[in-house]
């Protein structure tokens, strides 16, 4: 059986550049004509991806990302900038002339052909010899959990299963990159789930450059080693899922990776390096100071902070960090959790998450006063008010 162990890519050959990113964006803007009017798809956007890297594109619809993926792919030519691959400017050059592969949401299976036939389809296109082409379906098929389907059919096959005949049928083909546009959607939620751990073993296994697009944050935070959060054409954060989670650069990071709180007030004293907000009757939040970043008393800041850092407490603690004063709105049981919505004096709507491992009854009701603390590390600055 032929070895499809994947080489490591910094000792790969057939790279132009061994020390290149596998892929790379360079000031690269989409334009198109409307009506008279130019549309922005994608504005200056700069990335550069590491090869086996599993990176997302991440964000609502209309956002750019699948056209950014689309001109990775040649699909669609840049209006400006260069796009490179392993240190190849590949700018003009057609889609089949790039190696890399693309699956999208709708699989585009072969309904005649069977499980095999559509795995080897590119092969036999290419006169790959009959010996190799029965090697390599071989071993993908393993890979992707599909050995001893090879005769079925798709019709035959779970939605599940046809995603993995899909990307099965592009690694067999080696490419140097898969690019995958929302190819989850169309699964039910628990199949999806268990598709997200399915595609980050499959991409460890092979060793290839993944490019992800999806608008669904779970499945960025589940599965990427990075992720480029895209608003209006262009890159709002670019890091680690962890990174953009707890540190969420801009307003709108915050709110779109997540539940997060948005609470806003003014300095009122600086202590070390970190700023103390008053907030309300006897309340406070506290906030570390950021770098590029910073305040004096007097600004007013915005603040975001997670539900699931904040504690819920029917008496004032006695505890350094930020204490706000709230009253509960509402008050949902979501079995592992409960989720409060509570309001506070200065008209901010808080969730927060209580886990319910020791908590036998909800802690408070509907009208009733609590108080809300945190650590100060868990408030993160996002910018001035």
């Amino acid at each position: 059986m032929t070895d499809t162990t994947p080489v490591p890519v910094r000792d790969d050959p057939g790279r132009a550049d061994p020390a290149a990113p596998a892929i790379e964006l360079d000031g690269v803007r989409k334009t198109y004509h409307s009506h008279g009017d130019t549309v922005a798809a994608v504005r200056g956007v700069d990335l550069s991806i590491a090869p086996g890297e599993f990176f997302s594109l991440l964000g609502p619809s209309g956002c750019g990302k699948t056209t950014t993926m689309r001109m990775i792919a040649g699909f669609e030519e840049p209006t400006a900038g260069r796009v490179r691959l392993d240190g190849r400017d590949v700018t003009g050059v057609p889609a089949n002339k790039r190696d890399v592969n693309m699956v999208f949401q709708s699989y585009a299976l072969f309904p005649h052909m069977s499980v095999f036939d559509n795995v080897a389809f590119g092969l036999r296109r290419k006169g790959v010899a009959k010996g190799e082409i029965k090697a390599r379906v071989g071993d993908i098929l393993g890979i992707v959990d599909l050995a001893g389907r090879e005769k079925r059919r798709p019709g035959e096959l779970s939605g599940g299963q046809q995603q993995r005949v899909a990307l099965a049928r592009a690694l067999v083909n080696r490419p140097r990159a898969l690019l995958l546009d929302e190819p989850l959607g169309a699964l039910d939620l628990k199949l999806r789930q268990a598709m997200q751990v399915e595609l980050k073993r499959i991409q460890r296994e092979v060793g290839i450059t993944f490019v992800y697009v999806t608008h669904d944050q779970g499945e960025a935070l589940t599965m990427s080693d990075r992720i480029a959060v895209m608003n209006d054409g262009g890159v709002e954060q670019l890091g680690t899922p962890r990174e953009i989670y707890e540190r969420p650069a801009t307003k709108f990071v915050a709110g779109f990776i997540g539940t997060s709180n948005l609470l806003s007030g003014e300095v009122g004293g600086v202590d070390g390096a970190q700023a103390v907000i008053s907030y309300g009757d006897d309340g406070r939040i506290v906030v570390p100071l950021r770098e590029d970043r910073p305040a004096a008393a007097g600004d007013r800041l915005e603040v975001t902070v997670r539900p699931e850092k904040i504690e819920l407490l029917t008496e004032r603690p006695d505890r350094p960090g930020s204490l706000v004063r709230a009253t509960v709105a509402e008050v949902v049981y979501l079995g592992t959790s409960t989720s409060y919505l509570v309001t506070t004096p200065g008209g901010a709507e808080v969730t927060v998450f209580q886990q319910n491992a020791t908590n036998a009854d909800d802690l408070a009701a509907r009208g009733d006063q609590v108080w809300l603390a945190w650590e100060a590390r868990h408030s993160y600055a996002i910018g001035t008010a």
